[in-house]
């Protein structure tokens, strides 16, 4: 068995499943997608792989990696079905409805007047988000009027893809924190509570994390989500409202986790690579 590791960047993350990986006496390879060079004629070359898990930066580059595997029928964690519908939160937010998973309520418009008017509609405070992005970024919570008008103009103006689809959604005022759960296969792992003074309470944008633990109810959403998307190794942001629903917000497809170890005392790399080790034997049967 050979497991081959995408990557653009060498992070934390992909240190502790090397660790893993080397602990377990597994055969790994990494590969370096700013050097790669797939030849659309010549699958044999990455055949030497029985499964290639995805810890690409790029979403861009990894999506286009895991489309050329996955038509060649080397298995892939993630799939590219799953990175495309996670990557662009407007594609998570249309599965999730699909599947009868319950998330904040979502407006999509495509300018600054009829986005104005949907905020309008929607009642203040909203929150305007980028449709593919990640780590809290570029995120606004509009308060007012005046606001809403400022930041649709920043963005006409802006002018990118980022910026040409205004996705708006509720502002759920949680209680000083949220929920990230972490799926390996059909299974919640663990998850932490992300708290912050914040709004946002990304750990990358300084939330601290504590353990929480993983109810029926979390469990059941969880892996709905992750179902929802299409499966395998994900995060789920799950928020709380303030008459106790929990909404799944987002679906993370290259999940981060260092920060996650010590609180909740799971060894999640262990997790990911003896899931790749099981799901690899299982596809060969």
């Amino acid at each position: 068995m050979k497991i081959g590791i995408l990557y653009s960047r060498i992070r934390v993350e992909e240190k502790l499943l090397i660790e893993a990986m080397e602990r377990r006496g597994v055969d790994y390879e990494l590969v370096d997608v700013r050097t790669a060079v797939l030849d659309l004629t010549c699958p044999a070359a990455w055949r030497r792989f029985d499964v290639i898990l995805d810890r690409c930066v790029s979403h861009t580059a990894a999506l286009a990696c895991l489309q050329i595997w996955g038509a060649w029928g080397i298995p892939c964690v993630n799939t590219a079905q799953v990175v495309q519908a996670c990557g662009s939160k407007l594609e998570t937010t249309l599965a999730l409805a699909r599947a009868g998973v319950p998330s904040p309520r979502t407006q999509i418009a495509f300018s600054p007047e009829s986005a104005l008017d949907a905020i309008e509609q929607m009642g203040y405070p909203v929150v305007l988000k980028p449709a593919v992005g990640s780590w809290g970024r570029l995120l606004a919570k509009i308060n007012d009027r005046e606001a809403a008008e400022a930041i649709l103009e920043h963005k006409a103006t802006l002018g990118s893809y980022q910026h040409s689809v205004f996705y708006i959604q509720e502002y759920v005022d949680k209680p000083g924190r949220d929920i990230r759960s972490f799926v390996v296969g059909d299974e919640t792992i663990c998850a932490i509570t992300r708290h912050s003074a914040h709004w946002i309470t990304n750990t990358a944008r300084g939330g601290r994390a504590e353990n929480c633990p993983v109810t029926p109810e979390i469990d059941a959403l969880s892996r709905a989500a992750a179902t929802a998307v299409g499966g395998g190794i994900v995060a789920i942001d799950l928020l709380e409202t303030a008459d106790g629903r929990l909404l799944v917000n987002e679906v993370n497809h290259t999940m981060e986790f260092r920060n996650s170890i010590a609180p909740t005392g799971v060894d999640i790399p262990g997790r990911v690579v003896d899931f790749l080790m099981k799901w690899t034997v299982s596809s060969e049967r």
